[in-house]
């Protein structure tokens, strides 16, 4: 049973990870990247840590839920086995879901920014860059994505 356990946490592990992509305002998705981007210049009003919420892609799901039902499965015999594997395969289901979107979580800033043409804009994203109130920043726009940098 242990060495089930082991394999359920390097399972899921590997999922997650494959699943882990960052929003900072510093880190560019390739898909991001050879864009033109629309430059605006403000400046910080206030800034705010948030949390951004976990990913639910449902890999942590089907990990969680095969594990579970191949653990359930070594509980008692014949009947008992389907109806232990059926059980495991929900709970672990339930288990790996939680566990992708905890371990997928982040914490964020929201940066109130002040734009030069007298309008206020919010922009949530990972923490990375550090932004200060009174600190003259850049807000860069494109393909329905908004960042602030120095």
């Amino acid at each position: 049973m242990n060495i089930l356990k082991l394999l359920a946490v390097l399972l899921i592990s590997l999922v997650l990870s494959a699943c882990a992509s960052s929003r900072s305002g510093d880190v560019y998705s390739r898909d991001q990247t050879m864009r033109e981007m629309v430059v605006r210049s403000g400046i910080v009003e206030s800034v705010r840590e948030v949390s951004m919420e976990g990913t639910q892609s449902g890999a942590g799901t089907l990990a969680g839920a095969a594990v579970g039902g191949v653990a359930g499965s070594t509980v008692g015999g014949g009947r008992g086995q389907i109806v232990g594997a059926i059980i495991g395969a929900v709970l672990g289901g339930i288990a790996g879901n939680s566990i992708e979107e905890n371990a997928t979580k982040k914490n964020a800033l929201e940066i109130s920014v002040s734009l030069d043409g007298g309008k206020l804009i919010a922009v949530v994203q990972e923490m990375g860059e550090v932004f200060h109130p009174g600190e003259r920043v850049r807000v860069l726009s494109g393909n329905g994505s908004t960042r602030v940098t120095h």
